[in-house]
């Protein structure tokens, strides 16, 4: 079964740095199969008899920390909730939208419908958001660089773990996703 493991917080800005051979090396020690990264942002593809994405980004993190010494929270997602992800973006609806504006950031479980509530109210202007239950889709002004709406304020508000892709590292995910 493949999954798609995102991690965060490794390799940005010279902090948690791990080449991807070596992650790859790495995971495929533990009994992972077929692991493919794709950029240096950690999204890794593995292959494992295990369908309980929780337990595959805990085995996952664990064997980071035991190997590199590094705290990395990591999302897992599945080929299903990909492709919902890249029909369900609102934003693309938008004529002439500039898809370099377009981010998503994926958290650990599922939202309740307070949190989703709880999140719409503290919107940060002029950055848009659109919320689903596992998905939060963002718009951003400016850019990811200069906003408070960003992964920490997303865990800290909602209780998660998160993790932001941008919207061409997400259509590529699935491009891979499909022709694994």
């Amino acid at each position: 079964m493949v999954h798609l493991c995102l991690l965060r917080g490794i390799n940005v800005s010279g902090h948690n740095m791990i080449k991807m051979e070596a992650l790859k090396t790495t995971l495929e020690g533990i009994g992972f199969q077929n692991v493919q990264t794709y950029i240096q942002s950690g999204n890794v593809f593995v292959d494992i008899n295990e369908e309980n994405a929780a337990a595959i980004g805990f085995k996952i993190k664990q064997e980071i920390f035991k190997v590199f010494g590094y705290e990395v929270p990591i999302v897992v997602i599945g080929l299903a909730d990909l492709e919902t992800c890249l029909k369900n973006n609102p934003f693309l609806k938008e004529k002439e939208i500039d898809s370099k504006k377009l981010y998503v950031a994926f958290v650990s479980k599922e939202l309740s419908s307070d949190s989703i509530n709880d999140l719409r109210i503290s919107q940060f202007k002029p950055d848009e958001v659109s919320i689903d239950a596992s998905r939060i889709y963002i718009k951003y002004a400016v850019g990811a660089g200069k906003t408070r709406f960003d992964q920490k304020y997303i865990e800290k508000k909602l209780n998660v773990t998160a993790t932001i892709r941008n919207w061409n590292t997400v259509t590529q995910l699935l491009k891979m996703y499909q022709e694994r």
